[in-house]
């Protein structure tokens, strides 16, 4: 029999610039109380705790753990105090190991909004099998990358089975507007995946495969996204797009997990939309050269946006599919918050609460959010979070 956890969630990391802006989000959206989620804000100082604690108005008697990833008895204790750890302290590769390994060995949930492929194979190899005895399910990712995209085209191949009895071979992800930053987490983690690749240089081909995360399984060549190009689908330039090499990992991993739902040679890729024309032209050469992540003046990790720029971004994600006899539906997602941080921090708060509180009838395991939660997230993001999923044609 399993022994009752005394946290829904624990929020490590929260006195960084993102786990501050998720438990303002815990605090602001359902507080502390009979009737709300159990949750804790856990960092490294307890000082530190109170002080963020006071600053984003939470609740004096919020619960506060203190846990360090140098200290391993700190991580195993705030792992099994609680159903799910919901951790913002990146790069992964450099303090995630301990924290999945606590969670795996004490039947715990884990959610992160890691991006780094390299670091994620290598949990999978590792966990899988502990997780799936365990009933731990992690899931990566739970962020801007990769859940917009991963539930875009799992909705829109749930529209594409409704209306024609069968899912869309070829999936295109279109980013169509964007207003806001990538975090400084984002920054670090490429450069530590940099890193890494020097000291493992096998991590290439995993970092270049579509499929680096659905072990034994490569399917179809998928579309070149590292070139501009004509598309004309929705008649206009497109660019290469810095978190496509993340995303169409996770994508093809939830289909993996899905027993293919999407079909073994399902294509996709994903690219910014820029315009029709010479100017759309250039632009989408421009993009192509330029380092989106604002090279060394870029945020660094801790760093971000101020409040109203969170406020005043958005994005505008558009899903094009279309079956192997040609017939074709879009769907589109949006968010109302810049999607680094904003956006970003609503998430994977629900993705945690999902999880939690929200029953599903998967086992242990490394997941992605689209296999793992599905419509159930969908759902929350739609009530809670400020995202839309519309079908368009």
């Amino acid at each position: 029999m399993s022994v009752a956890k005394e946290f829904d969630v624990i929020i490590y990391g929260s006195t960084g610039y993102t786990g501050r802006l998720v438990a303002e989000y815990m605090a602001q959206q359902y507080g502390i109380g009979k009737d709300a989620p159990k949750w804790a804000m856990a960092g490294r100082s307890l000082d530190k705790l109170e002080e963020v604690r006071d600053l984003i108005g939470a609740p004096k008697d919020t619960p506060l753990v203190v846990a360090d990833s140098d200290d391993a008895a700190s991580i195993d204790m705030m792992a099994s105090r609680t159903k799910v750890v919901l951790t913002t302290v990146g790069p992964y590769q450099l303090y995630g190991d301990e924290l999945v390994a606590a969670c795996v060995k004490n039947g715990t949930h884990y959610v992160d909004l890691c991006g780094e492929p390299g670091w994620m194979r290598e949990m999978i190899d590792q966990h899988q099998e502990a997780a799936e005895k365990s009933g731990a399910q992690i899931c990566f990712s739970c962020g801007f990358d990769s859940i917009p995209f991963d539930l875009g085209v799992l909705m829109l191949q749930e529209e594409m089975n409704k209306r024609f009895g069968k899912p869309a071979t070829r999936v295109k992800g279109r980013v169509r507007a964007m207003e806001g930053t990538f975090s400084g987490g984002t920054a670090a983690s490429l450069k530590e995946t940099m890193k890494a690749i020097a000291k493992n240089p096998g991590l290439v081909k995993i970092l270049a495969s579509s499929f680096g995360l659905t072990p034994g399984f490569e399917g179809p060549n998928q579309p070149n996204m590292m070139i501009p190009k004509y598309d004309k689908t929705i008649d206009s330039w497109v660019a290469p797009f810095i978190m496509a090499a993340i995303n169409t990992k996770n994508v093809h991993r939830t289909n993996f997990l899905l027993d293919f739902a999407f079909g073994e040679d399902f294509k996709y890729d994903e690219m910014v939309v820029t315009s029709p024309g010479d100017l759309g032209k250039k632009a989408a050469e421009m993009l192509a050269k330029a380092n989106p992540l604002g090279g060394e003046d870029g945020p660094k990790p801790g760093e971000g946006p101020t409040k109203e720029q969170r406020e005043n971004g958005y994005y505008d994600l558009l899903f094009l599919g279309e079956t192997a006899d040609g017939e074709t539906a879009s769907l589109c997602v949006k968010g109302d918050k810049d999607p680094g941080y904003g956006s970003t921090s609503k998430m994977i708060a629900e993705a945690a609460l999902c999880i939690a509180q929200d029953s599903n009838k998967h086992g242990g395991g490394v997941w992605t959010p689209g296999a793992l939660m599905g419509k159930q997230l969908v759902k929350r993001l739609e009530e809670k979070a400020g995202l839309s999923f519309v079908v368009e044609s």
